[in-house]
């Protein structure tokens, strides 16, 4: 049951990466329409208070999200390999 769990948690880390990845382009669209960035620049893009330094907070925190996730997925699979093994976890 715990291996199982483990898996989903893994699964659950990769739609999220899923969604950190797709993020920019969602903006994009959004912006290009005619539309806020999804709260990016609330006045539109014509309109935003800080064109240059937005983006690239976002693409900053974008990244270690993204970072973050896909480490927790290499960990969360290691160790469900090790638990199926049965061997016990490194220290």
């Amino acid at each position: 049951m715990a291996v199982f769990l483990i898996r989903l948690a893994a699964v659950l880390l990769t739609a999220a990466a899923v969604v950190i990845a797709v993020t920019p382009i969602l903006v994009l669209i959004d912006l290009v329409s005619g539309g806020a960035g999804y709260g990016l620049c609330p006045d539109g893009i014509e309109m935003c208070d800080k064109p240059y330094s937005t983006g690239a907070e976002l693409a900053v925190l974008l990244t270690i999200g993204l970072g973050l996730s896909v480490f927790g997925i290499r960990v969360l699979t290691r160790l469900a390999r090790r638990m199926e093994e049965g061997s016990p976890p490194r220290r």
